[in-house]
């Protein structure tokens, strides 16, 4: 826990993150997709404990490579970006796990349902920015959810009754984040 940032306020580096998912399709195959707009604030505490993140995504900039998959997310089958625009997290807790890794447990906002989850979640490390004065710092954070949980409730199946799309979605969050200057 020696390696862990130094107190303060990181905003997240947008160009320089990414916050994703991946999930199966007919079972065979990954579909990986990624949001562009997004926010984020990560302060570290003198403890662990009191360290907090908050985040929130624009459902609008969901990209998987493929317009017509897109649109089909942003519809009323999936985000249902006309009444629920954002997608937020909010830390409830941050406990040490081992070796630079964490469990991040957060209240996790989609389609307006929120749920605790929690993120394994590794630090990357930190290192002095180009910029005089400038902290970089670089965490990692995966779980799985049921999008079910959250009101998203697609369900085509095939005539076999194998599951267009899976019930289990993983998140992957990859965030590299500056302290002021």
């Amino acid at each position: 826990m020696s390696n862990f940032p130094s107190a303060g306020v990181y905003t997240v580096d947008t160009v320089h993150s990414n916050i994703g998912f991946v999930v199966r399709h007919l079972v065979v195959s990954k579909v990986r997709g990624l949001f562009s707009e997004f926010a984020g604030v990560i302060t570290i505490g003198d403890t662990t404990e009191t360290s907090s993140v908050t985040a929130t995504v624009q459902a609008a900039s969901v990209s998987t490579n493929n317009e017509q998959r897109d649109g089909h997310l942003k519809s009323s089958d999936f985000f249902d970006l006309e009444n629920h625009p954002t997608l937020t997290l909010v830390s409830t807790a941050f406990t040490p796990k081992g070796d630079n890794e964490y469990v991040l447990t957060a209240d996790l906002t989609i389609r307006g349902v929120t749920k605790s989850v929690d993120f394994d979640v590794e630090f990357t490390g930190s290192i002095d920015h180009y910029l005089p004065g400038v902290t970089a710092i670089g965490f990692e954070a995966k779980a799985s959810i049921d999008r079910r949980d959250f009101g998203v409730n697609f369900e085509n199946t095939l005539e076999n009754g194998t599951a267009v799309v899976s019930h289990k979605i993983d998140l992957v969050f990859e965030i590299e984040a500056t302290n002021q200057a």
